[in-house]
């Protein structure tokens, strides 16, 4: 698919990779978002915005990595331990107490080691408990794996032995999830920044996802989080993503990194 234009500056380049993409990167910080565009050019061999954006539009493999590098898709199963463990003892009982079945969104999902998480401890310490599980994400490709089901060494490194031997298969290439955990989780689609929300969720996490989101684009996204929260819900936040205005969104901490709608 052609470009219209060859932008000869960074502003430039995102205005017309935007149509394309669906990627909007104007609300990314632009010192880091260049960087990492420049870095992909340079280790491709490309010198000049022009002829990196020709290249995009007739190469499909070369613009699938790139997005895959622009949206930074790192994740593994249970990451954050000790996170994990207040989600089980304390907040996931706490969201009991007022509502259940409980209705469950993993936003910026990656390759879904984040709600297949989720759907485990559900199944493990909440097993009467019914439940849905979401995950969402830009990149079509993760998406892909995450419906898949397979999964590589490196993503259990904060995984408890017993959930790898209980809930996946080992094979020759990796561990294949069993499919009592798949059938647990759907997966779609979606612009975190553009897109309408589902509401009514008792439970969202968005980990790592907004690191590289500028101000404004942080207070779009967690006002709509918020929205779309019932009363008591509970917004999950990654390790370096205190939530400071929590206030001003209706949202209070009930321990490091969890936020509950007033």
């Amino acid at each position: 698919m052609p470009y219209s234009s060859l932008p000869n500056t960074y502003e430039e380049f995102i205005k017309a990779f935007h149509p394309k993409s669906g990627l909007d990167l104007k609300f990314y910080k632009q010192n880091q978002m260049q960087r990492r565009i420049l870095s992909f050019m340079n280790f491709h061999g490309f010198l000049s915005y022009p002829e990196f954006l020709k290249a995009l539009g007739v190469d499909p493999v070369l613009y699938d990595a790139f997005f895959k590098h622009l949206t930074i898709n790192v994740s593994q199963f249970f990451r954050d331990a000790n996170q994990w463990k207040t989600l089980r003892e304390t907040i996931i009982p706490l969201l009991l107490q007022s509502k259940n079945p409980l209705k469950l969104w993993s936003a910026g999902c990656s390759s879904g080691q984040e709600p297949y998480s989720l759907a485990m401890t559900m199944m493990d310490y909440f097993p009467t408990t019914k439940f849905t599980v979401l995950g969402s994400d830009i990149d079509v490709n993760v998406l892909k794996q995450a419906k898949n089901g397979l999964y590589k060494q490196n993503d259990f490194a904060s995984t408890p032995p017993e959930i790898l031997l209980r809930y996946f298969t080992p094979l020759d290439i990796g561990f294949q999830i069993k499919d009592q955990v798949k059938r647990q989780a759907t997966f779609q689609h979606q612009n975190l920044l553009t897109d309408r929300f589902q509401s009514g969720y008792d439970f969202i996490a968005c980990r790592n996802v907004v690191i590289y989101f500028t101000d404004e684009a942080k207070g779009i996204l967690y006002n709509k989080f918020t929205n779309s929260l019932r009363p008591g819900g509970i917004l999950f936040t990654g390790g370096t993503e205190h939530l400071f205005g929590m206030n001003q969104l209706g949202l209070k901490s009930v321990s490091s990194f969890f936020y509950q709608k007033q």
